[in-house]
């Protein structure tokens, strides 16, 4: 039977068949309210208006409508049941005034169809749900952080307790990133991997004690988390009434123990929906929470999931920065330091949104399980959630960059202090070399750092204990030339294992820009150097720290190009650099100290062994023939053909035979080549034709110059050998020049412009060559002409020469050279000269 409506209503019938009333079908919370002798899907409106909604101090604690429904009672409606009559609501709406002046709702149709009541579904919730979903919208417009953080502030009271969060942190980590619903459904991202390294982690002893200790705050808050949620309490409000049970703590262990509450609840929820499937207890419970519906409506639920997702790793973002911030070294850092300074007075705040976005997403977990997956589609939930989203991650980048500067500081810090322990280390005798190399290689004991060169297999630095130990200290760019040579003097060595005299360990020190970014064809290059090296090698560049490059650049001058610091047993350093010694003198040089090195300068002469020892055996032979010989160089083939012709004739004129071989240039090896071809192909005079062996001449000659430097002797004009040497390192910077020996004995060093005219004006001192003999009537000319054209020297050092004199003496005039800074662009990738 029909109800009739009051006369005086104005109110029209609008009868809603029961296919357009909400059920439990297409709503799994909807409770069945069963009318007496009424179908449901008949039921119509009372006789009687609906009056208005009273809801006392904005928290719904029941629902009073001032008149009655007829035979039948509207039930009381609390905030903790959503209750199905409420959505059995009449066909034909009266005037719909709530106290709370949501305004009138006076709908003029009939509902057509479910998505209009899945558009209106919040209307028809109680109004602890509406506030539960919608609650926190007003607060995150709100542009007044301060008044909120002061709120939170007053409530900040520590008693000076020390909480290790850390280990909470992980364990919250695991849960959040394992408990999660992709649109996709269930997916589980914990590994075994990440449960042994959660383990690892916090297997401390005190671990259990911690939390038996943090335990009952962490449920407090848990259920105050999930109370106030449900209730659709003001977000603020709640926020502040969790700061309120955390007074105690600081603001890193406030924040982690918000977060593992949260943990506690959010895990629960998901582990069910991850065990209901399999689980009978698990099932049973996920039907209560509605989990199932959840699952099967994924893909409806994504924006709303995606959201809340995105806003849980904000959260984590922002625990592991404040966190962070707690855990910096005091030893290096303080709070008078402008960065961490201004990192904790934006902690707070960070707390605050972090916690108050905490209960944003357990207000969303509560809709889901409280209206259902019908309820909970609205993109302006999704859209709530990703302003607090928005909000966190603002504040994280700025405490990420507060946190980079400074980590920056502590490493300067931390560098200044391992720099100075270097030096002390350096300076102290030892009873063995481990302690010096575990500070130059790598002092930690947690892996090998050393690659064995003969077997390719990680050691300890232990291998080296007691050695002498020559540490080859280099960039990634050493050339193949320098291995060559250095592997062929190190294989030497090893001829005679039984020789101690002469034993020594190489050890191969990589030092790598670390502003430039360790790419893959560097790694490339490094494998293939590390590869070709028969000696020990540190396993990788990132070992070596900032302190030891530091330290190996200042203290043994060491400026890109390959140098040889040497240790002996007790790891002190008896050689700031004896990769000269080694290229003059070779194995010959061990122990290679500074003492033996002055020890072999005094033995030494002015010689043709001296320019070529080791490196040609031919001249060597005509050494022992005594040959007159001449050793020529530079890169004017029109110069190399004068020259080589004019020396011919004069060899027959005199009837003297004369041996010529071409050594190169010290730089533009292109052009050396292309000179090679030519005197081969007109067979002009002998000459080198690997480039191996012209690169070690010029090298040699250019470390007997570095060696006088190293001893401080680089400027004694008294050393006839050192001027001959400078003399002939700056003849190579323009055109030719020739060195004149009669077997050993050297009897003229000149430049081109010089040794040239004294072969074509052979006639004017061939009278004297029956008297003097060859040599000496040459040599005599020779300096006639020199005397005349009085040439100077000039030297260039490039940056990467390592030690550099203050001041040098001109070996030909004996004044004192001047300096100018030049800049030089050389495009000869073959050689690495020093001496440009």
């Amino acid at each position: 039977m029909e109800r009739k409506v009051p006369a005086g209503s104005s109110q029209q019938s609008n009868v809603a068949s029961s296919a357009q009333q909400p059920t439990r079908a297409n709503n799994p919370l909807q409770v069945p309210f069963s009318q007496p002798n009424q179908q449901l899907g008949s039921y119509q409106q009372p006789n009687q208006q609906l009056g208005s909604l009273q809801q006392p101090n904005q928290q719904l604690d029941s629902l009073q409508q001032s008149t009655q429904l007829g035979p039948v009672q509207q039930p009381r409606l609390t905030s903790n049941v959503f209750q199905g009559s409420l959505m059995q609501q009449p066909s034909q709406l009266g005037s719909f005034q709530p106290a709370n002046k949501l305004g009138s709702f006076q709908p003029n149709q009939q509902l057509g169809s479910l998505q209009q009541q899945a558009g209106l579904a919040s209307k028809f919730a109680p109004n602890s749900m509406q506030q539960l979903i919608k609650g926190d919208r007003s607060m995150i417009t709100l542009s007044d952080d301060s008044y909120m953080v002061k709120q939170i502030q007053e409530t900040h009271n520590p008693d000076g307790r020390e909480v290790d969060v850390r280990p909470l942190l992980y364990i919250v980590e695991d849960i959040l990133n394992r408990a999660t619903l992709p649109a996709e459904g269930i997916i589980t991202t914990g590994t075994q991997a990440q449960i042994e390294n959660l383990e690892d982690k916090t297997h401390q002893a005190n671990l259990l004690v911690m939390l038996d200790a943090l335990s009952y705050t962490i449920d407090r808050i848990a259920s105050e988390i999930a109370y106030k949620a449900f209730s659709g309490m003001d977000a603020h409000q709640t926020t502040l009434s969790i700061f309120n049970m955390v007074s105690p703590f600081a603001w890193d262990a406030k924040l982690v123990l918000a977060v593992a509450a949260f943990a506690l609840n959010y895990g629960e929820f998901w582990l069910l929906a991850q065990m209901y499937s399999t689980n009978n207890l698990a099932k049973s419970m996920a039907l209560l929470r509605q989990v199932p519906s959840l699952i099967e409506h994924a893909g409806i639920l994504k924006p709303r999931l995606d959201a809340l997702n995105d806003l849980l790793r904000s959260i984590l973002e922002v625990s592991r920065c404040v966190v962070e911030f707690k855990e910096l070294p005091s030893m290096y850092i303080t709070q008078d330091v402008p960065a961490l300074a201004s990192a904790w007075a934006h902690v707070p705040t960070a707390v605050y949104w972090t916690v108050r976005s905490l209960v944003a997403c357990a207000a969303q977990i509560s809709s889901f399980t409280s209206l259902g997956y019908e309820f909970v589609t609205s993109a302006t939930e999704s859209w709530e959630l990703s302003t607090l989203a928005h909000k966190l991650k603002t504040i994280r980048d700025h405490l990420k960059k507060q946190l980079e500067i400074c980590y920056q500081y502590i490493e300067e810090k931390r560098d200044i202090e391992d720099f100075q322990t270097l030096v002390n280390l350096f300076e102290m005798i030892h009873i063995d070399n481990i302690k010096p190399l575990k500070a130059l290689i790598y002092p930690r004991d947690d892996l090998q750092p050393l690659v064995d060169g003969s077997s390719k297999k990680r050691v300890n630095i232990e291998v080296l204990r007691r050695k002498n130990v020559l540490l080859l200290i280099s960039t990634l760019d050493i050339s193949q030339d320098e291995l060559s040579i250095l592997e062929q003097i190190y294989n030497e060595s090893r001829l005679h294992p039984t020789r101690q005299d002469i034993q020594y360990e190489v050890v191969w020190i990589p030092i790598v820009d670390r502003s430039v970014q360790w790419t893959d064809p560097m790694q490339k290059q490094f494998e293939a150097l590390q590869s070709g090296m028969p000696w020990y090698t540190v396993y990788h560049p990132s070992l070596i720290g900032k302190a030891v490059m530091r330290f190996v650049r200042e203290r043994w001058h060491f400026r890109n190009k390959p140098i040889l610091v040497v240790l002996d047993p007790q790891g002190k350093v008896v050689s700031p650099n004896a990769i000269h010694m080694m290229w003059i003198w070779g194995s010959n040089a061990f122990p290679f100290t500074s003492l033996r090195e002055e020890a072999l300068w005094r033995d030494e002469t002015w010689r043709l062994e001296l320019l070529v020892d080791g490196i040609d055996q031919t001249i060597l032979n005509w050494v022992k023939e005594e040959k007159y010989i001449f050793v020529y160089g530079g890169d004017d083939i029109e110069w190399i053909r004068k020259f080589t012709n004019a020396a011919r004739a004069v060899s027959v004129a005199a009837k003297i035979p004369i041996e010529m071989v071409y050594v190169g240039k010290g730089s533009k090896r292109d052009k050396v080549r292309r000179v090679i071809a030519t005197i081969t192909v007109e067979k002009l005079s002998t000459c080198w034709q690997d480039q191996t062996m012209i690169w070690f001449f010029w090298t040699r000659l250019e470390s007997m110059l570095f060696s006088k430097i190293q001893l401080g002797k680089a400027d004694d004009h008294m050393d006839p050998m050192m001027q001959e040497i400078k003399k002939l390192l700056t003849y190579d910077r323009e055109g030719g020049w020739a060195v004149l020996s009669k077997g050993s004995s050297v009897v003229v060093n000149g430049h081109g412009n010089t040794m040239l005219p004294t072969l074509l004006e052979y006639d004017s001192w061939k009278q004297n060559v029956s008297v003097l003999g060859f040599d000496l009537a040459f040599k005599n000319h020779h300096d006639m002409l020199r005397g005349i054209s009085h040439p100077c020297s000039r030297f260039e050092f490039s940056h990467v020469a390592g030690k550099i004199p203050e001041g040098m003496r001109c070996p030909e005039c004996h004044r004192g050279m001047e300096k100018y800074t030049t800049f030089l662009c050389c495009h000869d990738e073959g050689i690495l000269s020093i001496l440009q």
